[in-house]
């Protein structure tokens, strides 16, 4: 497929009813490429989605894990608020109102009468316990390192309807933290992960059939506007090829993370996401503790090429961490030359003050973390040889990926890991405390000076705290330079024209099924 022949998400629900006859014509010429044989995708109420992976777990504090949030987030659980991904202002979900009674304490209101899936009510109490829950060190959730950094809460339920948080110190965007905890119920275990979730949400697990489907069914006990659909049915299948024939052979209703070429054809629906792509590199090992040799491969990536010849255009060469519409994206930064002169001189000149510039780097990336990311990575690799440094690649499920994006770290020599970075939450912060600080989440080098420029940085409020976080942003090249950054990412997905639908940023972290109508009574309204 070509860029040329994907349609803005826009257009969708125009022309839907006119590719029916497309998609029949192709599906009598196709070949099954799926095991969708069982009574699961007999009704036409059913959802099939393919996604390039099977998510890792269904627990709802690690659902900042996109293979795991874009299953369970405000499907399967629900938080107190969300972020509107278009506007991006936050908006009353378990909570009706929230408000800052001191400068360092928190009150949510509590939305009455939400019952969760297995039929408990849910009131303070639950969301007192699911914020603690998340916070809790030792159940190691994804989130608490992600959103909150290991901080410190208090968090009670002052009645039913109320819960309290206290903050160690003024916290302005705490809400916006609150909006990555899911609420489930204060009977789940406190001390380990959870494999079947119960949640609030207009979906609960029916059944997870591991390394093979995943299913959801409706929540009899859902109490907001019932979603069309009733059940989905979740596969996984690694190429994008694969996935896009299933959508085309009728075999699914939606496929994700695909690229141009992978065939959707006139169901390819593109559209923008706020992912970045990057190299994150450990600068505490040699040789890239030398920050020419940081530099040298910062200069050795084609983003131009990339982008125009592996992802046809859908993305734009990145010059930092975070996309436009973030608040501290700094409009006047530039992506860093692609000048293999350069970088050869700079390994060089390394070279000749001793450092070990031909010790081997282990160059890891996640097998389907985006399309053409091994040709991504073989083109990085084949520049990095020519400027003389010594790069293996080694692809990774994501398990074993995570290893090494977040703390702790293992002991592995010097590693360049490709980073996929979508801020969901709206503000730089969450970037720079979890990727940029000396001892952030997915971080591997820092200085104190510059821990120092990001807290100043976060303090401010408004314009000033846009122009404090823009040039930390604009001062982490010179400064660090941790990151070689890529490409600010665009996505296809794949949609049979029966299903209505709008992806949005979020559609590849928080997929929300409820979002999803027959495409008939879409165009017949």
């Amino acid at each position: 497929m070509h860029a040329a022949g994907l349609l803005p998400a826009g257009r969708r629900r125009a022309l839907a009813a006119g590719l029916v006859a497309a998609t029949l014509a192709v599906v009598s010429a196709g070949c099954s490429v799926a095991n969708t044989t069982s009574s699961d995708a007999a009704s036409p109420n059913t959802l099939r989605i393919v996604l390039p992976q099977e998510p890792p777990t269904l627990e709802p504090c690690d659902a900042s894990l996109t293979s795991t949030g874009v299953v369970v987030r405000s499907n399967i659980t629900e938080p107190l608020v969300e972020r509107n991904p278009g506007t991006g202002d936050l908006e009353p979900k378990l909570a009706d109102s929230w408000q800052q009674v001191t400068p360092t304490t928190w009150r949510f209101a509590i939305h009455p009468g939400v019952v969760f899936s297995n039929g408990k009510p849910f009131d303070a109490t639950d969301a007192a316990f699911s914020i603690n829950r998340t916070l809790d060190a030792s159940i190691a959730c994804d989130v608490n390192g992600y959103v909150f950094d290991d901080s410190k809460l208090e968090v009670t339920a002052v009645d039913p309807a109320t819960v309290e948080i206290r903050t160690p110190v003024a916290d302005p965007i705490l809400p916006l933290r609150v909006s990555f905890i899911e609420m489930v119920p204060r009977t789940t275990d406190s001390t380990d992960k959870v494999r079947i979730p119960i949640g609030t949400g207009p979906y609960m697990v029916d059944y997870w059939d591991a390394g093979q489907k995943l299913a959801l069914k409706a929540n009899p006990n859902f109490g907001g506007t019932r979603p069309e659909y009733t059940r989905a049915i979740y596969q996984w299948r690694t190429e994008g090829s694969v996935r896009a024939a299933m959508v085309t052979n009728d075999e699914a209703d939606l496929a994700t993370s695909l690229g141009p070429e992978d065939g959707a054809g006139d169901l390819g629906v593109a559209y923008t996401n706020n992912e970045t792509t990057a190299l994150r590199m450990q600068a505490t090992e040699p040789p890239l503790d030398d920050i020419r040799i940081r530099e040298a491969i910062d200069h050795s990536i084609n983003r131009t090429g990339i982008v125009k010849a592996l992802f046809q255009g859908l993305g734009t060469p990145a010059a930092e961490l975070v996309a436009k519409g973030i608040v501290g994206y700094n409009d006047q930064l530039r992506p860093t030359s692609y000048d293999l002169s350069t970088a050869a001189d700079l390994v060089s000149q390394a070279k000749a003050d001793g450092v070990p510039v031909g010790k081997q780097i282990r160059l890891i990336a996640r097998t389907g973390q985006f399309p053409k990311i091994n040709e991504v990575v073989e083109v990085i690799q084949n520049s990095l040889d020519k400027i003389g440094l010594n790069v293996k690649i080694e692809m990774m499920d994501t398990s074993g990926q995570m290893q090494y994006q977040i703390r702790p770290f293992p002991k592995a020599g010097p590693v360049l890991l490709m980073v996929q970075h979508g801020n969901q939450a709206g503000d730089t912060q969450f970037t720079v405390d979890q990727y940029m600080l000396s001892e952030g989440y997915q971080s591997t080098y820092g200085t104190t000076a510059y821990d120092d420029e990001i807290a100043a940085a976060e303090a401010k409020t408004g314009d000033a705290r846009q122009a404090a976080l823009a040039q930390v942003l604009a001062d982490e090249p010179a400064k660090i330079r941790q990151y070689a950054y890529i490409a600010h990412m665009q996505a296809v997905l794949a949609l049979s024209p029966s299903v209505s639908y709008e992806p949005n940023s979020a559609t590849g972290d928080e997929m929300r099924l409820a979002e999803m109508t027959h495409a008939t009574q879409q165009n017949n309204a």
